[in-house]
């Protein structure tokens, strides 16, 4: 408060409140046309860092995919090399067991022989004798009961 040159009144250094709604209409219109005058000025670069964003998302989608398809090879590929790998045990199994009938079938060869041979004759007795029987003529049964005599 300061007074006046030789009024006596005390003169206030701040602005009058009588026109207090005129200053905040003017101040709110300035303050909407430089936010309006902010968002023409930052909507390109806006526009370019929502497409450079969609572009990042593609990327890591692309990425997320390669890294599941990379996943997914190597995963056959290690189900692949565990099949062969059980393959030539199989296969290896199967050659053991054929080298083991082999030499034990050179070990016994003579009693092999012999029960081949056995079998033979067993065979050829067999038919020979099935051989006679199909030879004969059928009989009835009062020609069996007197012999053939009938």
């Amino acid at each position: 408060m300061f007074v006046a040159a030789g009024s006596g009144n005390a003169v206030s250094m701040s602005p009058s409140n009588n026109d207090t709604n005129q200053d905040s209409a003017t101040a709110k219109k300035t303050a909407a046309k430089a936010r309006r005058a902010t968002s023409r000025a930052t909507e390109p670069a806006s526009k370019a860092a929502d497409k450079a964003g969609d572009t990042a998302s593609a990327f890591a989608g692309t990425a997320e995919r390669t890294a599941k398809v990379t996943s997914a090879v190597a995963k056959s590929a290690a189900q692949r090399a565990e099949a062969g790998r059980k393959t030539v045990v199989a296969a290896s199994g199967q050659a053991v067991a054929l080298a083991t009938t082999a030499w034990t079938v050179l070990a016994n060869r003579k009693a092999l022989a012999a029960g081949v041979g056995t079998g033979l004759a067993v065979l050829g007795a067999s038919s020979y004798a099935a051989g006679r029987r199909a030879g004969r003529r059928t009989l009835g049964p009062i020609t069996r009961l007197t012999g053939g005599r009938i």
